[in-house]
């Protein structure tokens, strides 16, 4: 298939080509023409899958083919998405897809100063992308008008969730039109997610590309069992490899980033870091200097797993394991992008094992496990857990499991104090087998 066999018109044909892009994602493929007949989307997509052009394209080919609606020029399409580089890449594509048309599409996101946002509101844009708080900011300013709004797209919703956005996020559609073509895009469908979609779609075309919460093919996982004290040189260890030109490095929160890219830096390794304490200016110099490959490792939080579209990231080391297994999923989708091949490690104490048989029950695979390093030593026992919840939306490893209570915080960049722990399995001895928690076959029990 070649995307001329999608009905795009020509202009949007001229910008696939010069982007060198000949056939289309099979997302591209199974949402271009529903959304181009005016239908509701719901599209799970894992991360790297070309789901941005899955929606710009024939976004940009509808909004071309009629004139507005409202008096002067309004806004006609907002995407909404959970952070300030996501919101900036799909702008960029805005653009880059648009070229050869008139629509006028404008970024606007909070960290930053307001005022180039409502200069650049008041040009008239059709198109805007934008986070979630910077949003309802210049609503409630009467910045930003939403009543002529005709597409609303909804990306990343499950990471909306994590971040303890959705609040926001319903304050957004209750500023829209009722009558609009919506598109919902999420990479994985929990309850609370599936329960949204039912609300904002409208008969929705379904389209999902890969099974739900699946990892990338083309990622080779490992296991490395450490002790806490220990993860500072197993870390300096690993990179002493020179095939790993191009890292991503995950902890679990801000401080514990900035540390770890300290201690990189006194070890003589290029570090950045990325988090939301740091100002936009600087996240932008990091990740610049991270793409063109000046930079060697990119220490991030949980900020950085979605929306950062950087080619060539050879390895993704888990210096800490998430806070929600799903989290796994989209870090590890940093690499193995675009049909290449990845790598992936992660760091596993005795107080991540109840973290670590969540994500293998998640993605319904067992990560094999690096017998032999410097730093191995025995196994780790089974610890009791930091207060932090690994399932911050009520539910044990995905959709399986009995229901567990909430956390009263967000997931993604945030801090995780505060957070409930998982309960024992031994709490739903009660429960009916199906609903038992998965129980590993090997490795983890203590000796």
């Amino acid at each position: 298939m070649h995307f001329s066999d999608l009905g795009l018109i020509e202009p949007l044909l001229r910008a696939v080509a010069a982007e060198g892009y000949t056939t289309p994602t099979p997302i591209q493929q199974q949402a271009i023409v529903p959304i181009l007949e005016g239908k509701d989307l719901l599209g799970c997509a894992q991360t790297g899958t070309g789901k941005t052009a899955a929606f710009a394209l024939p976004m940009l080919q509808r909004l071309s083919a009629a004139a507005p609606t409202g008096r002067g020029r309004p806004v006609r399409a907002l995407i909404l998405t959970p952070t300030r580089e996501l919101a900036a890449q799909i702008g960029e594509s805005f653009t880059v897809y648009g070229k050869h048309l008139r629509i006028r599409n404008t970024v606007i996101f909070g960290g930053v100063g307001q005022s180039a946002q409502e200069r650049a509101l008041a040009a008239g844009p059709e198109v805007v992308i934008a986070t979630p708080g910077r949003l309802l900011d210049l609503a409630g300013q009467r910045r930003i008008s939403l009543h002529d709004l005709e597409i609303f797209v909804l990306d990343e919703a499950d990471r909306m969730l994590d971040m303890g956005f959705i609040h926001d996020v319903r304050r957004v559609i209750a500023l829209i039109p009722q009558r609009r073509q919506t598109l919902f895009f999420s990479a994985t469908m929990p309850p609370d997610i599936i329960e949204l979609s039912k609300k904002i779609l409208v008969d929705p075309v379904r389209v999902a590309v890969t099974p739900i919460a699946s990892t990338a093919e083309k990622v080779d996982q490992s296991v490395y069992f450490v002790q806490k004290g220990d993860k500072r040189a197993l870390l300096e260890h690993v990179l002493g490899d020179a095939a790993i030109d191009r890292v991503l490095v995950f902890t679990r929160t801000k401080h514990g980033a900035n540390k770890v890219m300290a201690d990189l830096v006194k070890a003589r390794i290029g570090a950045e870091v990325i988090h939301g304490n740091k100002s936009q200016n600087a996240r932008e110099r990091a990740l610049s200097s991270f793409k063109a490959g000046t930079t060697r490792v990119l220490v991030a939080t949980d900020i950085a797993a979605r929306g950062i579209d950087v080619e060539g990231i050879s390895h993704v080391i888990n210096y800490d394991l998430p806070d929600v297994a799903e989290s796994y999923v989209h870090r590890i989708g940093r690499t193995a992008r675009a049909g290449a091949s990845g790598m992936a490690f992660t760091f596993v104490t005795g107080e991540d094992i109840a973290m670590l048989t969540s994500i293998e029950r998640l993605i319904r695979t067992q990560i094999p496990v690096v017998e032999s390093h410097p730093f191995g030593g025995a196994r780790p026992r089974a610890e009791a857990p930091p207060p932090r919840n690994e399932g911050q939306r009520g539910r044990q490893g995905g959709q399986h499991g009995a229901r567990r209570p909430q956390g009263n915080g967000g997931g993604g960049d945030r801090s995780s104090s505060g957070r409930g722990a998982p309960q024992p399995a031994a709490a739903q001895g009660g429960a009916p087998r199906h609903q038992r928690p998965f129980k590993p076959t090997r490795r983890y029990a203590a000796p």
